[in-house]
């Protein structure tokens, strides 16, 4: 399968020099082959949708927000306050499921075509540094070189430029977090009255500006835990960018007009070159290929000019190799989509039923009943909590199930504030003729503009007629 011995190449990752004491930096030649421009195609969606997502209004509301200091949440126009955690839980849940259940099928094809860090280093930075430093030849020989002023002037070009964007992207990642209308106060509005964004945004754009000049390909290999759980979750069935051993081995170069006696890998080394991870694709499944295709692209040029049938490396699984047999579902894709099937069911129902405003009722702590003997009736205290989850104020009205039913408030509250809360407080009054029992259920609805918004249900304690 490789030139090499077993595990000879696992000796040292690719980031490391042979000594093992310092980094070595990358210089991946760029092949905009086929892939390539598709996968430019779909970042150059992903990047647009994130720039203008926080823009971007739906019922009144940012299209994305995750606001965790005021714990509301915002996906699509629909609202999340503290009380949907559950919610936001299974969502998350779901959103594990899937990504283990596409691991399973496809291998790391995330990392390549729709992780952020990859889109903006390959689609953004890279082309940034291409454009000014030139080609993989070019940019090593600059850092190796002196320092002059040509390479001053390159390099703090390079860098300046790597900090507006960083900056622009600190201001779009803000604004995912506090909202956009925030965001623009603190442009627009004098330091002094935002200092704490203005320290966010600070520390946002250096954090960006490392992870894409210094750390790049180190956030993948290193921090990143996704390419570890490759391990554990792919199969010989798994669909990953894979060498084909038994066609390409073993490597040789070709001579014209001779019969070839060797494999169709003529050992360019073209798929190591273009790798942004610094991998050799020919040994095998690694962690650090984050399946961005740059060797499929490269490895496809070569076998044209060769005249050799294209993808010896090419999404494939390990059975596809070895036995020629194509992808089949197996147990383990069966039942993560089973699982995921359920977990969507159960938050598309609880997302159906959830109401626009939260209603808690507690009988008062320390009460009983009170008879109110000259109108022959039974009153019990309540404290009642209602939560607004629309993104605009409420009137409301509680009416209760039972029209013999009355409500006499203490402390009564008519409207509920946009995302905000109304604590009342009052009696429930019933006839004692109609109670026959010590403890019944009571119910009531919460109607605003003539629409039942919530209903729900408490106990109600009275004496028993003899």
């Amino acid at each position: 399968m490789s030139s090499q011995s077993p595990g000879q190449f696992r000796d040292q990752i690719s980031t490391l020099t042979d000594d093992g004491k310092s980094r070595k930096w990358l210089y991946p030649h760029v092949i905009k082959g086929k892939l390539y421009q598709y996968r430019s195609i779909v970042s150059y969606f992903f990047l647009t949708l994130l720039f203008a997502a926080p823009f971007l209004k739906l019922n009144g509301e940012q299209l994305v927000l995750l606001n965790v200091l005021e714990r509301k949440f915002v996906f699509f126009g629909v609202i999340f306050w503290p009380q949907d955690f559950y919610l936001f839980v299974l969502a998350l849940l779901i959103f594990i499921v899937f990504i283990v259940l596409f691991t399973v099928v496809f291998g790391r094809v995330f990392c390549g075509w729709a992780c952020p860090q990859t889109i903006f280093l390959e689609m953004i930075f890279r082309k940034i540094e291409i454009w000014i430093e030139g080609d993989h030849h070019k940019r090593k020989k600059l850092d190796d070189g002196p320092l002059t002023g040509q390479k001053v002037f390159k390099k703090g070009l390079k860098h300046g430029i790597y900090l507006a964007i960083s900056f622009l992207i600190a201001n779009i990642f803000l604004s995912y977090l506090i909202g956009s209308s925030v965001l623009i106060s603190i442009i627009t509005e004098p330091v002094s009255m935002h200092l704490s964004g203005f320290i966010a945004i600070c520390v946002f754009t250096i954090v960006f500006y490392l992870v894409f000049s210094r750390m790049r390909e180190l956030v993948c290999t290193v921090i990143c835990p996704y390419g570890r759980l490759q391990g554990v979750l792919l199969d010989n069935q798994s669909i990953i960018v894979a060498y084909d051993y038994e066609r390409g081995e073993p490597r040789g170069k070709r001579i014209k007009e001779t019969e070839n006696q060797i494999g169709d890998c003529i050992d360019c080394k073209l798929c190591v070159q273009v790798c942004p991870t610094g991998i050799d694709i020919r040994n095998g499944t690694q962690l650090e290929c984050v399946n961005c295709t740059a060797c499929i692209d490269a490895c496809d040029m070569v076998m044209e000019k060769i005249n050799r049938p294209t993808r010896l490396i090419g999404f494939k699984s390990d059975d596809e190799i070895k036995f020629k047999q194509g992808f089949h579902l197996n147990k383990r894709v069966y039942a993560y989509t089973g699982v995921l099937l359920v977990l969507i069911a159960v938050l598309s129902y609880l997302l159906i039923v959830r109401s626009d405003v939260k209603t808690t009722i507690l009988r008062a702590g320390g009460t009983l009943y009170q008879m109110r003997e000259k109108e022959k009736e039974v009153s019990n205290l309540y404290n009642a909590e209602l939560i607004n989850k629309t993104n605009k104020s409420l009137k409301f009205e509680i009416i209760p199930d039972d029209p013999s039913t009355k409500i006499q408030y203490i402390q009564k509250q008519d409207s509920i504030a946009y995302g905000g809360v109304a604590k009342l407080t009052f009696f429930v009054i019933m006839p004692q003729s109609a109670l026959k029992k010590y403890k019944s259920d009571i119910g009531f609805k919460l109607v605003s503009d003539g629409k039942v918004l919530d209903r729900f249900e408490t106990t109600f304690i009275a004496p028993i007629n003899d």
